[in-house]
């Protein structure tokens, strides 16, 4: 078995021969890895999160916005070029460090990349801001006075390692704002975020002060609560038992943006019932599934099909499981590990006792997926993972909003196909159920850029905004030099 080794983070002003480095090892049906992960006293943290904050009030604050987004922007054209030495170490590794198809893999990163080039970035900026110049400097308000917004000195990142390059969403945000980041990697998926780093300094030597990227076992609570008593801002994503366990470590005067567990689910109106139509619905709805094997928030764990098309629900069930299984030979799900495979064996059972009573469940499932269909209305309910997805027929669409009442707190993305006015309609009630997003089947594991995470803003969470208010304004021109 080839067995690669490399060193994850980015750790400026330390030397690596005075860092501690922990080994974590990964294996996969291509081969290994070895990963060196480091572990820092707290005098290290001290000293890496002063020079973070001293290089963002000195360096990186005095860039303008477009400055910084050039910057990203060539950083992400690098990783773009499959030939550039980065790209093609993310190619070889990532695959080995998920567990996830390769070619599953190089295509997510390089469709999620492409959400950070300058024009997407732009949509960042414009979206959270009028005029993005508040970050540059003050500007006036339409009601007299002037406004700046201005970004921490150091955010201390916590990123979830369930799907590659997830770290890079509030790494890049951060820098749009002006804020010095530290990142802290998971155990999970320890190295982009690093190589990223490094990118961005070789693109930008001055930046090498401004970023760090670090790491520490999840739940050391002596090394969390030196991280975020340096930060002005904490950001962290994973699960809400873990969130709940970061927000404890947290200083009280800190900010403190989560992101936890989120349900999704997917909506199929009568009108995409058709024989020309709802193969395609249906093959859209399995590249959901597929996509990283539904550990994002935003993948979906039931679809909804309406009655009344030429198509029925159980030819639509059918026409998914057809589906799943052509995409199980063209990206192989990844191996599961000994819980993994417990609770998926626990849901699968539980279904089809379900399916011997009357009226029960139908399963379908020749491989590493699973499909089942009710005929009956059922609870909106997470599955397994890994490929699993029921099929619930139901007479209207509207008949699934009284289901969301339990989840209203954990709902983000729905998947729709319909009809212009059945979009609409069905939005409306859908954002005043909780959910925070409604797109297109086949694209729920695609946000776009400028989403509202969690409907909530990617860059104006992270400010804090500062006005000069028209009283000051005319009290100083009272003190002006060339007042008679």
């Amino acid at each position: 078995m080839t067995l690669l080794r490399e060193t994850a983070g980015y750790l400026p002003g330390l030397c690596a021969d005075d860092v501690t480095w922990q080994t974590l090892s990964f294996e996969s049906k291509g081969g290994g890895a070895e990963v060196a992960v480091p572990v820092l006293s707290e005098a290290q943290i001290v000293t890496l999160t002063q020079r973070v904050r001293s290089a963002s009030r000195s360096y990186l604050k005095s860039l303008t916005v477009a400055q910084i987004v050039d910057t990203i922007d060539t950083a992400i054209h690098r990783l773009l070029d499959p030939q550039d030495p980065w790209r093609r170490k993310a190619d070889n590794l990532l695959p080995l460090v998920t567990g996830y198809d390769a070619e599953m893999v190089r295509l997510g990163l390089t469709g999620y990349l492409k959400t950070f080039r300058k024009p997407q970035l732009q949509r960042f900026l414009t979206e959270d801001f009028a005029n993005p110049q508040l970050l540059d400097g003050f500007v006036p308000r339409s009601k007299g006075g002037f406004a700046k917004a201005f970004g921490p000195d150091v955010a201390v990142h916590v990123w979830a390692g369930n799907v590659p390059g997830l770290c890079l969403w509030s790494l890049i945000s951060g820098l749009l704002v002006k804020s010095g980041t530290v990142g802290k990697v998971a155990s999970a998926e320890p190295l982009l975020a690093g190589w990223f780093a490094q990118l961005l300094v070789e693109i930008d030597p001055n930046l090498a002060d401004c970023l760090a990227v670090v790491w520490w076992k999840g739940g050391d609570t002596a090394q969390e609560k030196v991280f975020f008593s340096h930060a002005d801002l904490v950001l962290a994503y994973g699960g809400n038992a873990a969130l709940a366990d970061v927000r404890r470590q947290v200083p009280v005067t800190t900010r403190f943006l989560s992101f936890g567990h989120k349900l999704s689910f997917g909506l199929v109106a009568a009108s995409a019932l058709d024989a020309r139509k709802a193969p395609r619905s249906a093959q859209q709805a399995a590249y959901d599934v597929v996509r990283y094997d539904q550990q994002g928030c935003y993948s979906p764990h039931v679809f909804y099909v309406a009655r009344g098309g030429k198509i029925s629900p159980d030819e639509f069930s059918r026409y998914l499981a057809h589906e799943l299984s052509a995409l199980e030979k063209k990206y192989p799900r990844r191996a599961l590990s000994l819980g993994e495979a417990a609770d998926l064996a626990a849901w699968r059972g539980a279904e089809e006792i379900r399916s011997l009573a009357s009226g029960g469940p139908q399963i379908a499932g020749e491989g590493d997926w699973t499909v089942v269909y009710s005929d009956g209305l059922q609870p909106l309910a997470p599955g397994a993972l890994n490929r699993t997805v029921s099929v619930v027929a139901v007479d209207q669409l509207v008949d699934v909003l009284p289901l969301l009442a339990p989840h209203r707190a954990f709902l983000q993305t729905v998947g729709v196909a319909a009809t212009p006015r059945e979009l609409f309609e069905i939005a409306e009630q859908l954002g005043r159920a909780g959910v925070t997003r409604i797109c297109a089947l086949g694209q729920m594991t695609s946000p776009e850029a400028g989403w509202h995470h969690d409907g909530r803003f990617s860059l104006l969470d992270m400010v804090q905004m500062v006005d000069i208010e028209s009283s000051a304004e005319a009290a100083a021109e009272t003190l002006a030099p060339y007042v008679d």
